[in-house]
C-alpha cells in the first residue's frame, strides 16, 4: 500500500481476506487490475494515481463486451433500496481497492451518500444526473449538478466532492462503473437526510458477494 492511501484505509474496520477476490474472473478484469496497480505504484498522490488510471478507465467504459448482463441487472433487496444493485467484480485482499458496477433502474435514484475513498466513477450504460453536496451544520449545501452520458467519468478525491446522489434519466436502467480505494460495499459509510443533512451510517453491500466480516467488524 502506498503512503498516500493510508488515510483512507486505516481504521476501515474490515478483516483482510486470504487472497484477492476476482468475482468476475476474466482476463480483461485481471489485466485491468494489474495495470491499475502499476499506475498506483508509480504515483505519489491519489490525484496522480487517478490521472495515470484515466486512460485505462476510459477504455474499460468504452468496451461493450467485458461486463456480463448479470452485472447490469437491478436487485430487489439492496442496501441502497429502489432496486439499486451493486455488483462486485474485484476486491483486494487488504480491502484497498474494489471494482464494481452500480445499477440504478429507470426512475430510481440513490440516497445522498459518501464513499470515503478516492477513485474513478463512470457511466457504462444509460444516462444519469448527478448532484454533489457539501454537508454543513444542519443541512446539505448543493455544490453542482450535471448530466452524465455513457463514457463520462469523474474523479473522487475525499473529502472534496465525495457526497453525491445520482438518478437515472434514461428510459433504460443505468449502469456505472466504480474503481475505488476501499471495499466500498462493505465499509461503514454515510447516507444523508436530504432535508436535515443528518448523516447515518450504512453499509450498501453487494448483490453477489458477502462482506466477509471478522469478529471486530460489527
Amino acid at each position: 500500500m502506498c503512503d498516500f492511501q493510508s488515510d483512507f484505509h486505516s481504521g476501515h474496520g474490515l478483516s483482510e481476506l486470504d487472497q484477492d477476490q476476482f468475482v468476475l474472473d476474466t482476463a480483461r478484469v485481471r489485466g485491468f487490475i494489474a495495470d491499475v496497480r502499476s499506475c498506483i505504484g508509480q504515483a505519489d498522490s491519489a490525484r496522480r494515481a487517478c490521472e495515470l488510471i484515466n486512460p485505462l478507465f476510459a477504455r474499460l467504459l468504452a468496451d461493450p463486451d467485458w461486463l456480463p448482463a448479470s452485472y447490469q441487472a437491478p436487485a430487489e433487496n439492496s442496501g441502497m433500496g429502489g432496486g439499486i444493485g451493486q455488483w462486485l467484480a474485484f476486491r483486494a485482499a487488504d480491502r484497498s481497492l474494489s471494482l464494481f458496477s452500480l445499477v440504478v433502474p429507470a426512475g430510481s435514484m440513490t440516497p445522498v451518500h459518501d464513499h470515503l475513498a478516492w477513485g474513478l466513477v463512470g457511466v457504462y450504460r444509460g444516462s444519469q444526473y448527478e448532484e454533489f453536496y457539501r454537508p454543513e451544520a444542519g443541512r446539505l449545501e448543493p455544490v453542482r449538478k450535471r448530466p452524465l452520458q455513457p463514457g463520462d467519468f469523474y474523479t473522487l478525491l475525499p473529502p472534496r466532492d465525495d457526497v453525491h446522489r445520482v438518478r437515472t434519466t434514461s428510459d433504460e436502467t443505468s449502469v456505472s462503473i466504480h474503481l475505488l480505494a476501499n471495499d466500498t460495499g462493505c465499509v461503514w459509510r454515510h447516507a444523508y437526510d436530504e432535508q436535515t443533512g443528518e448523516a447515518r451510517p450504512f453499509r450498501s453491500g453487494y448483490v453477489n458477494a458477502d462482506c466477509v466480516l471478522g469478529d471486530d467488524d460489527g
